[in-house]
């Protein structure tokens, strides 16, 4: 069937200025600025367990964001321990406990899109981007992302058309009133081995061009294949930076892939990165350059 048609908050930023637009990310913010107040007030987790006779795993999982849902009764009762005790501190962080709840467009998509990046990826502020097989989801048509799903092995027709609903809805972020500035690097391969199916090359190359060109927030590269060995030879992966919550480095596999947080993991991916530019097509180049495939 067709479906062509269809850890830390950064150390100068106080919770009031902290504006949100995925609970994905506020509830990484909300860790953050949890565990910060326990050990602001000179406690341990295990401390703090014994005081209010709770679990540590449960202290544990909302400083690490694996409790989804963590309540604002439970907030409320961990600031009362921790003396927060101004009101604007304290009804910033129970505005973050309760944007960490809502629900995103795309829990209706939980069947299809694995794990959390599709939030993650809302609430970013700026995106660099290798891709060495693909053209990144965010600028995929509609009929190229439907052969992709194909050719993954997604079968159930359903899913296939879900899948691609729910890549559409992730670019709207590119066309949003504030869009996250995006620099994607796509290697030269993924372009040649896309043209071997001429009715998605030349919508994908036309699509790609477009965003090139148009006064936007993206910036284009392709790493051609006359670079020979370079640093993203270790597979595709995406930096995430926030305004207020510490940045990440995702790694994509076939059903989620690889959240790193840790400062050095994040430095090496940069270095890739900036490592990858410098081989890669000058952007002003790249409208050309993608004309010339399709002569």
């Amino acid at each position: 069937m067709s479906v062509s048609s269809s850890l830390a908050i950064a150390s100068n930023t106080s919770p009031e200025e902290v504006d949100v637009s995925s609970p994905s990310v506020a509830r990484r913010q909300l860790s953050a600025q949890m565990r910060a107040k326990r050990l602001n007030a000179g406690m341990t987790i295990e401390q703090v367990a014994d005081e209010l006779e709770w679990s540590s795993t449960k202290i544990s999982n909302i400083e690490t964001g694996r409790s989804k849902k963590p309540a604002v009764t439970d907030i409320r009762i961990l600031l009362d321990l921790y003396k927060v005790t101004d009101e604007r501190e304290r009804d910033s962080i129970l505005a973050l406990t309760r944007q960490s709840r809502e629900r995103g467009w795309w829990n209706r998509y939980d069947d299809v899109l694995g794990g959390a990046y599709a939030s993650l990826e809302a609430g970013a502020r700026s995106l660099r981007l290798f891709e060495p097989q693909y053209i990144p989801g965010l600028f995929q048509t509609p009929e190229y992302a439907e052969a992709i799903a194909q050719a993954t092995l997604i079968r159930d027709p359903n899913d296939i058309q879900r899948t691609v609903e729910a890549r559409m809805r992730r670019q709207e972020i590119l066309t949003q009133d504030d869009p996250p500035d995006v620099w994607a690097i796509i290697h030269e391969g993924a372009l040649l081995m896309l043209k071997a199916s001429p009715d998605l090359f030349e919508p994908q190359v036309a699509r790609l061009i477009d965003l090139a060109e148009s006064p936007n927030s993206v910036t284009l590269q392709v790493l051609p294949t006359s670079a020979g060995l370079h640093a993203g030879m270790g597979g595709p992966f995406s930096i995430l930076d926030y305004d207020a919550a510490q940045s990440l480095v995702f790694l994509e596999t076939n059903t989620d892939g690889l959240y790193l947080e840790k400062p050095s993991e994040i430095t090496r991916y940069r270095r890739c990165f900036d490592r990858l530019l410098a081989k890669a097509l000058d952007p002003d180049a790249i409208p050309d350059y993608l004309r010339s495939l399709t002569a």
